[in-house]
């Protein structure tokens, strides 16, 4: 199964308001396992960058001037989507401004059914716990030294590695149950193929003479615990 982990900056919090997407960095996953293919752009989102939203992306204006407008790289951005699902953290704040960005341009939203949102399945998986992304890469023990600042294809990669861990660990997509066996050379293993012979039982029962010995050695015990009676040994002897 084909899947996408994405992330998003922006010059802030409220697409509805005005504001604006200026880059999206989006990893690609096939049965839980990251396949080395990415897709990252920055765009030119036409306004100016508050202060506060440059301090966590490190995104200026200046930067942003003379990048491409959303526009004009959204068929390569929807090639790469494809008809995937789609995981964020906090999806729904990604999926507003990528639709934000969609409807401007009249293109048709992305629907919310293709959302896989981790943050809520860590406040499932752990209630209670912090959840942002640097605490669930120090949970699980995810290195993100590199990270200075938030950056769209930084923040995707870490998040994909998350999300594997998420949903069941690194050896989810291993399929070992499944896996069919390795052909054998045709000698391999003929021991173990060959009929087995049934072979009987072993006698357990102490002789005569085992008896008389032991006997004799309870003889020179106090008292013991683990005499036979004499109804026992008469058992044993039959």
């Amino acid at each position: 199964m084909r899947e996408v982990v994405f992330d998003t900056e922006t010059t802030g919090l409220n697409a509805a308001s005005g504001d604006r997407l200026v880059e999206i960095g989006c990893v690609e996953l096939v049965n839980r396992v990251e396949t080395g293919r990415t897709y990252h752009a920055y765009f030119n989102p036409e306004r100016s960058m508050p202060p506060e939203a440059q301090a966590v992306h490190g995104l200026s204006e200046a930067f942003l001037s003379d990048k491409p407008l959303f526009g004009d790289l959204v068929e390569d951005l929807l090639d790469f989507l494809d008809d995937s699902p789609l995981v964020a953290h906090n999806a729904s704040f990604d999926f507003a401004f990528l639709n934000e960005e969609l409807s401007r341009i009249n293109r048709p939203d992305i629907a919310p059914a293709r959302m896989i949102d981790t943050l809520a399945l860590s406040r499932t998986k752990f209630p209670g716990a912090k959840h942002s992304l640097d605490a669930l890469c120090t949970r699980f023990g995810i290195d993100r030294s590199h990270r200075i600042k938030h950056g769209a294809l930084l923040d995707a990669q870490l998040l994909a590695q998350v999300y594997i861990e998420l949903t069941g660990g690194r050896q989810i997509g291993l399929g070992l149950a499944d896996a069919p066996l390795a052909a054998a050379p045709a000698d391999a293993g003929r021991a173990l193929t060959a009929p087995r012979v049934a072979r009987p039982a072993r006698p357990h029962a102490a002789t005569p003479e085992e008896l008389e010995r032991h006997q004799a050695f309870l003889t020179k015990i106090s008292d013991p615990l683990w005499a036979l009676d004499r109804d026992q040994e008469d058992l044993a002897a039959a």
